[in-house]
C-alpha cells in the first residue's frame, strides 16, 4: 500500500512540497528524505514506551523529523529551542526520550541536558558538541524504500507552555492528532479535520507548539508547506505575495506586529491569495481582530481550546462580526459549560470556570501527574480549561480571564483582565500585564507592567486612567514602565515568570495607592 507522500511524489514529482527559504524539496525529494529518515529511526529500535524529541528553529528539517517520527510509529516530543539545558533535561527525562533530532545550534544544549542519542542537522560536529553525528549524512546511508503501511502512528507528547506552572506533558486528543489503526486511516482523518486549512500553507509560529503542527500535518493531505524560520512582519507579507500562500495559523501578537507596519509597507504587498487565517494561542483584542478583517477580509477563523482538550470552539469571521469578542460555540464532540469552583453549573451570562466534556472517550490528562489531572476535573468527565468566561443565550463563549491569574487582595478575588483591557485602551500603551505581588496588609496587590512607545508617559496618568473607568479595588496599586516584551512567541502572558522577574529585582518607579 502506498503512503500519502508517495502518492503526491508519483503524481507531481517536480512540484515543490516543502521550503523554508534555504531548503526546498520537491514531492519526490521529500518522499526520499522521509523514507530514509523513517528507516533510520526504525533501525534505532527505540524501546516500547520511549520517545523521539525534536528541537530546533522553524525549518524543513523540523517538519521532516516530525513526519518521519509519525511514519515510524513513534511518539514525538517537540521541545522549545529557547529552553536551558536543565529545562530540556527535565523534559527528556520525564518523557523517557531515547533519541533527539535537532538543529546544530541547540546540539550542545541537548548534550548537556541528558544522556541520549542525538542527530543534528545544519553543521557537522556542531560547536560544543563535536561528537554529534550529522543528520543528513546519517540518513543518506539509509535506503529510501517505503516503510510498512501497517505501522500505526503514535500520539506526540507536548509540554504545556508553563504559563501556570512547571511544564506538564500532555498527549494530544484524537481531534488534534487523529490516531488510528493504520497510517491510511490517520491520513484520511487529517484530510477530514475541521481545523485543517486547505491550500499552500504558510508556517510562521514556532513549530514546537500544537497550532503550527496542524499545518505541518496538512502536507499529508497534499498541502505544500512554506516555512518562515522566524516571524518578521514584512517578510511574512513578502512571502505571502511571492509564494501565493493560501492559509496560515497565527496568534494575536503576529496580528499586532503586522498592523504596526506603516500603511505604505502593508499596501506594497499583495495578500489576495490568502483564503484562511486561523488564529489561536491567546485572546485577541476586538480592535485588533476587526483591523485584520478590514485588511484581509472575512477569512479569519478563531480556534479556542487547549493542548489537553483540543480545539473546543471555532468561530468564523461572519459569526464573530455578529458576536464580537466571542471565541465561538462548541465543536462537535464537545459540551461546554460554565461552572463554579465547586463544579456547579452556572446560568447563561454568569462568569465562571470554562469547562468541557468530551462526548467521545477522550479524557484529558497530564503525563505522570495524576494529582494535577484529578484537580482539573470539577465533576465527572468535566474538565476545567483554566479560564474564566460566560456563555450567551445562543451558546457563544466569551472569555474574561485565566483562573490562574486571579489575585486575592484583602480577601477579594480580582481578575486582572479587566484592568488590562482598560489600560490597553490608553493611546500610549502598547502592551500590559497586571500581576499580583505580595502586600503586608492585603496579602496581594495589583501591579501593572506597561510597555509604551511614549517615553514621557507618566505612570500616575495610567493610574488615574484606570480609576476613572473601574472600581478602585480592581485597579493596579503600582504601575511599572518596562522596556521588554511581555509575551512569549505564541503571544501568551506568562504571569508566573513576570511575577518572578518583578520579585527578583524590578522595583516600581511608579505610583502607590
Amino acid at each position: 500500500m502506498v503512503h500519502a507522500i508517495e502518492q503526491y511524489a508519483r503524481r507531481d514529482p517536480a512540484a515543490v512540497a516543502l521550503s523554508d527559504g534555504s531548503t526546498s524539496w520537491t514531492w519526490a525529494q521529500l518522499n526520499a528524505h522521509l523514507n530514509r529518515t523513517v528507516n533510520w529511526l526504525l533501525a534505532q529500535q527505540v524501546p516500547q514506551g520511549q520517545r523521539v524529541a525534536v528541537m530546533g528553529t522553524n525549518s524543513a528539517h523540523v517538519a521532516l523529523a516530525h513526519l518521519a517520527t509519525t511514519y515510524a510509529g513513534l511518539s514525538a516530543v517537540p521541545v522549545n529551542y529557547h529552553l536551558t539545558a536543565d529545562e530540556v533535561g527535565y523534559i527528556l527525562r520525564d518523557a523517557a526520550v531515547h533519541t533527539v533530532l535537532c538543529s546544530a545550534d541547540v546540539a550542545a544544549t541537548v548534550r548537556a541536558a541528558a544522556d541520549v542519542a542525538v542527530l543534528a542537522w545544519g553543521a557537522a560536529g556542531p560547536p560544543g558538541a563535536p561528537d554529534v553525528p550529522d543528520f543528513d549524512a546519517a540518513i543518506a546511508q539509509c535506503p529510501d524504500t517505503e516503510p510498512s503501511a501497517d505501522i500505526a502512528p503514535a500520539k506526540p507528547l507536548y509540554y504545556t507552555s508553563g504559563t501556570t506552572g512547571y511544564p506538564k506533558g500532555v498527549e494530544l486528543p484524537d481531534q488534534m492528532f487523529p490516531g488510528g489503526a493504520s497510517m491510511v486511516e490517520y491520513v484520511q482523518r487529517v484530510v477530514d479535520s475541521p481545523v485543517r486549512t486547505p491550500g499552500k500553507h504558510l508556517v510562521v509560529a514556532p513549530m514546537h507548539h500544537t497550532g503550527p503542527m496542524t499545518g505541518v500535518r496538512g502536507i499529508l493531505a497534499g498541502s505544500p508547506l512554506v516555512i518562515v524560520p522566524k516571524f518578521d512582519a514584512e517578510r511574512v507579507l513578502a512571502t505571502i505575495e511571492r509564494e501565493r500562500t493560501e492559509a496560515t495559523m497565527m496568534v494575536p501578537t503576529h496580528f499586532s506586529r503586522l498592523l504596526a507596519l506603516p500603511a505604505e509597507v502593508r499596501e506594497r504587498h499583495d495578500v489576495a491569495s490568502m483564503r484562511s487565517i486561523v488564529h489561536t494561542g491567546a485572546a485577541c483584542p476586538v480592535e485588533v481582530k476587526q483591523a485584520m478583517i478590514d485588511w484581509f477580509g472575512p477569512i479569519l477563523v478563531e480556534a479556542y481550546g487547549s493542548t489537553e482538550a483540543g480545539t473546543v470552539t471555532l468561530i468564523n469571521s461572519t459569526e464573530w462580526l455578529e458576536h464580537p469578542g466571542s471565541v465561538g460555540r462548541a465543536m462537535p464532540g464537545y459540551e461546554l459549560s460554565i461552572r463554579s469552583e465547586d463544579g456547579d453549573p452556572l446560568p447563561v451570562g454568569a462568569a465562571g470556570l470554562v469547562c468541557v466534556r468530551s462526548t467521545s472517550d477522550h479524557r484529558p490528562s497530564y503525563h505522570g501527574d495524576p494529582e494535577k489531572t484529578r484537580r482539573s476535573y470539577v465533576a465527572d468527565g468535566v474538565f476545567a480549561l483554566g479560564e474564566i468566561g460566560y456563555l450567551d443565550a445562543d451558546g457563544y463563549l466569551f472569555l474574561t480571564d485565566r483562573a490562574s491569574d486571579m489575585v486575592v487582595s484583602g480577601g477579594v478575588n480580582i481578575y486582572p483582565a479587566e484592568s488590562e483591557a482598560v489600560l490597553r485602551r490608553h493611546p500610549g500603551v502598547v502592551d500590559v500585564a497586571v500581576i499580583g505581588i505580595p502586600h503586608d496588609d492585603l496579602g496581594e496587590q495589583l501591579c501593572a507592567l506597561v510597555v509604551s512607545d511614549d517615553p514621557g508617559l507618566d505612570p500616575a496618568e495610567l493610574a488615574c486612567w484606570t480609576r476613572e473607568r473601574l472600581a478602585h479595588y480592581k485597579c493596579p496599586n503600582l504601575v511599572e514602565m518596562v522596556d521588554f516584551d511581555l509575551r512569549s512567541v505564541m503571544g501568551k502572558l506568562n504571569k508566573r515568570q513576570l511575577r518572578d522577574r518583578y520579585l527578583a529585582g524590578m522595583h516600581p518607579a511608579g505610583i502607590g495607592g
